[in-house]
């Protein structure tokens, strides 16, 4: 069991500020009452990041009020409002676990809890590949090495199987079970410790054995880092090393911004293209709800044949050598 902090053995009184080994207490208790990874990582970052600008302004009473200026400075960053508003509920489980500890006044805490987050007006357009732009990103590496081998079958695996990057470098060869005839990732681990089963086209199997016979794996993960001289190093690989495949790969192909995440939101668009059920597409992204996948969908809002394309203010259209003949009764 974790000892607690000094200043809380000295202080019987709960205290208006918190020193850094109270925070550290703090945010320990916070990520040990989370059990996803994703979410002790992201709300880890989150708490240094507040720790930092907290610690960085002179002797500031953890209150509702500094809480409202950490929410203004986040604000002033230009962050997103889902970034913010995720930084504001780190704060308030940080406040409430100091509370729950005896660290902090609960009489603050509420008054934290009750800092209210960033609303979120309109949707952002996310980015998605056409199906030629996809077959040349996965196509993009050189088949002929052993890494562009490996790459090949894990842009493949991203692209048409809608992997998330933790999901994908935490992938094992035992996750592989044939099930009614066909490929299949069984029981995968996602996001907030959601289990799914992810259908493997014959294709993407194919590359996966191209890449698993020559680097001789025949258990544990599947991908794994290799070396400039062509060699296998260690037993996986981490999720930057993915942000560093889809990129290079894009830009082979004259993509500038594409990101690992925006290949599992065209799997999804190229799958709802191709006539898959709205339900269907949900079970091979995992997601709870059903609104999550038609945002993946992109289905909402038409760019390629926008509403305004045309309105009847477009230029007039050239005949040959010469312009339309425009009526202009209407001039002044």
């Amino acid at each position: 069991m974790k000892q607690q902090p000094r200043s809380l053995q000295k202080h019987k009184h709960p205290k208006t500020y918190l020193r850094l080994p109270d925070l550290d207490y703090s945010k320990t208790a916070v990520l040990n009452s989370l059990s996803s990874v994703d979410g002790q990582r992201g709300y880890g970052h989150a708490i240094d990041e507040f720790v930092d600008w907290y610690c960085s302004e002179p002797r500031l009473a953890l209150n509702r009020t500094v809480v409202l200026r950490y929410r203004t400075y986040l604000e002033a960053r230009q962050l997103a409002p889902g970034t913010i508003n995720l930084r504001l509920g780190a704060v308030r489980r940080l406040a409430y676990e100091a509370a729950d500890s005896g660290l902090l006044s609960s009489d603050l805490a509420a008054g934290i809890r009750r800092v209210k987050g960033v609303r979120n007006l309109g949707v952002r357009l996310g980015n998605w590949l056409s199906s030629e732009q996809s077959v040349a990103l996965w196509q993009a590496p050189d088949s002929a090495g052993l890494k562009g081998k490996r790459d090949r079958a894990l842009l493949a695996l991203l692209l048409a199987c809608g992997l998330r990057r933790h999901e994908a470098v935490a992938l094992k060869l035992e996750h592989l079970e044939q099930r009614e005839e066909h490929w299949a990732i069984v029981d995968l681990k996602g996001k907030a410790g959601h289990v799914r089963t992810v259908p493997v086209p014959g294709w993407v199997m194919g590359e996966l054995r191209v890449w698993m016979n020559a680097a001789g794996i025949d258990r544990g993960k599947i991908f794994r880092r290799v070396t400039k001289m062509g060699r296998i190093l260690g037993e996986g690989m981490t999720e930057k090393a993915v942000w560093h495949i889809v990129k290079d790969s894009a830009k082979r192909i004259g993509l500038e911004k594409l990101a690992p995440h925006d290949l599992r939101r065209t799997c999804a668009r190229l799958c709802h293209v191709a006539g898959g059920e709205l339900e269907q597409i949900q079970f091979l992204l995992g997601h709870i709800s059903i609104q999550t996948t038609e945002r993946y969908l992109g289905c909402k809002q038409r760019i390629r044949s926008a509403v305004n394309d045309r309105i009847g203010i477009e230029p007039i259209p050239l005949v040959g050598d010469k312009a339309l003949t425009v009526d202009r009764s209407l001039d002044g």
